[in-house]
């Protein structure tokens, strides 16, 4: 499946922070946006956080951006279940729809 994220860098920690009103998922980076790091820390993190190897996640779309699209081999179900058990992390009904 492919999911919207909007990524934050240079945060204080790394953390996913929720889910936004046009569907993406806020994630806030500890690293800087340079030589792409906040990239490979965007992959790691999501990798650990939904349990899947780093290299079954790919940035499809927006390397250079704040705006990313996210290959992931999960299905919807599982990535909401994922992260409402691991991060308490709730998806709004009304939000079910956008992806």
């Amino acid at each position: 499946m492919h999911l919207s994220v909007r990524v934050i860098p240079n945060a204080s920690r790394t953390e996913i922070v929720g889910w936004m009103a046009d569907g993406s998922l806020k994630i806030r980076l500890d690293a800087p946006p340079v030589d792409g790091k906040a990239n490979q820390e965007l992959v790691s993190s999501l990798a650990k956080t939904l349990r899947v190897s780093k290299s079954e996640i790919e940035i499809t779309n927006g390397l250079t951006s704040k705006k990313k699209t996210i290959r992931l081999p999960l299905e919807r179900e599982a990535l909401v279940k994922r992260l409402a058990v691991d991060l308490g992390v709730e998806k709004p009904s009304v939000q079910e729809q956008m992806f």
